[in-house]
């Protein structure tokens, strides 16, 4: 969610996967041996803008990258505001790593190369505000080894229902203004993310979860029976299944499984949003409170046809009173797919904020999946009136169904040295920082339990950040944050 403060396509995207192919086959020779533990030290000039609450006092936080930050092979870099949905990898062509974002409010993705010791070295932007076209959200690399294809960076635009995914080659030389790379056959949408499902979900098969972030959203499916086909496959929406089934979320209790479908659109490719969105009235598909972000379950063998996704919640103007038929503090559902059709299977609701308004998850907007628990980072930015807290990260344990309060936004709002600098207009109201992707990198670095979270810190604002992507054509100034969290349970 955005802070109001506020060749030809399909010959792209197969020569994208072809090269991708053959970047996948170099990257066992160039793995970094395990990352020591004691790399992970403060990168940053800039302190960390989070802190671990009660419970969770083991976390340890260190910084990895800020916008004061200035990195020696690209001095002139600046890393953006709002970095959002994400990807972290092992270098292919070298050692080191590379580390991909997205940018929501400039409309453009970073790539920041960093050494063997996870220090950051270099950056550039892989796309700016004239080629993301849109606001650009979350994001999923898919890769060969875990989807079956790729790499290839899915990021959704989400400027209104228009909008539409665009699949980068994060490894190709910088194409900045490029405006081809977007997949027709997934339609248009105010998307937030678009999650292919691990390989061994449905053999053979290609399996793309996408989320329209809208008042009106739908969990949307691009199903193909070729893998890593972006351009033929058919494209679904979840519906109730049954006779008149019911398309008003509210109409779902927690505490019951419901069983679901995604049925068809027609005319994908010559449709327009708005025609799109006709069809989800007229075929009575489910009309969420904005689906935000996407995961599936971790652990192989088929957990990932457990689908987590969020439904980050809408109100009346006056922020304190629902809309009718939506959900308005937030919803985390479970969809869990059949093991044979990934057309059908069950909804329940995992978390609700309706059971403690204001005290429990107020909406939640991005989501990380592993094998024992879902995180769920709040978007509490909508400023309800009756929210009590900053913007939390919560624990869902999947076996026991508990929650807990893990990490929170840290604004020092005692320390007036702090606040001049990262909150210079004196902005006071509570959750007015925002998350952006969560993603285990773990395996990666070779250290446990590793987690990288981006931040928006949106009342940190200096004209020296205006147009990070250098485009020109962004008049933003906030800066952006991500940091590296161990001992975040897996």
């Amino acid at each position: 969610m955005t802070f109001h403060y506020k060749l030809t396509a399909s010959t792209a995207l197969a020569a994208m996967v072809c090269g991708g192919l053959m970047f996948n086959g170099c990257t066992k020779d160039h793995n970094n041996p395990p990352l020591s533990p004691d790399k992970l030290v403060d990168r940053s000039v800039n302190p960390s803008l989070i802190k671990a609450l009660p419970g969770f006092e083991d976390l340890k936080i260190t910084t990895l990258i800020s916008s004061d930050d200035v990195l020696p092979d690209s001095p002139d870099f600046i890393y953006g505001a709002q970095p959002d949905g994400g990807a972290f990898i092992n270098n292919p062509n070298g050692s080191g790593y590379i580390m991909v974002n997205n940018h929501e409010i400039h409309r453009s993705v970073s790539r920041v190369f960093l050494d063997n010791d996870l220090k950051p070295v270099k950056g550039e932007y892989i796309v700016d505000y004239e080629g993301g076209q849109w606001r650009l959200c979350s994001a999923t690399l898919a890769t060969k080894e875990e989807h079956g294809f790729g790499p290839v960076f899915l990021t959704a635009g989400e400027s209104g229902a228009e909008s539409m995914t665009h699949a980068i080659d994060i490894l190709a030389p910088a194409d900045k203004k490029n405006q081809s790379r977007t997949i027709s056959a997934f339609g248009k949408w105010s998307a937030e993310n678009a999650v292919p499902l691990p390989k061994d979900a449905f053999a053979g098969k290609t399996v793309i979860i996408i989320g329209e972030d809208d008042g009106d959203g739908q969990l949307v499916a691009y199903v193909t029976d070729v893998v890593g086909d972006l351009n033929n496959g058919k494209l679904y929406a979840l519906r109730r299944a049954g006779a008149n089934p019911s398309p008003i979320e509210t109409d779902m209790a927690q505490g019951n499984w419901y069983d679901v479908e995604f049925v068809p659109f027609d005319d994908v490719k010559s449709s327009t949003g708005a025609q799109l969105q006709a069809q989800t009235v007229a075929k009575k598909m489910i009309q969420f409170a904005r689906v935000e972000d996407i995961d599936y379950q971790k652990g192989g063998n088929g957990a990932g046809r457990n689908i987590y996704f969020t439904a980050t919640g809408v109100s009346q103007g006056d922020k304190i009173s629902p809309v009718a038929g939506k959900t308005m503090w937030g919803r985390v559902y479970h969809l869990r797919l059949d093991d044979k059709n990934p057309l059908i299977g069950k909804l329940q609701i995992v978390m609700d904020g309706a059971d403690r308004p204001g005290n429990f998850i107020v909406n939640p907007d991005n989501i990380c999946v592993t094998k024992n628990y879902v995180y769920v980072q709040e978007d509490g930015d909508s400023f309800y009136a009756n929210n009590d807290h900053d913007g939390t990260i919560w624990q869902y344990n999947i076996a026991t169904k508990e929650s807990k309060a893990m990490i929170q936004m840290d604004h020092r709002r005692g320390d007036a040295a702090f606040n001049a600098k990262y909150n210079p207009t004196g902005f006071d109201k509570l959750s007015s920082w925002e998350y952006g992707a969560m993603i285990d990198i773990s395996d990666i670095i070779g250290i446990p339990e590793t987690f990288m979270i981006n931040l928006h810190p949106h009342t940190w604002v200096d004209p020296k950040y205006k147009s990070a992507d250098g485009s020109g054509l962004s008049s933003n100034m906030e800066g952006g944050q991500t940091v590296i969290v161990r001992g975040i349970k897996q």
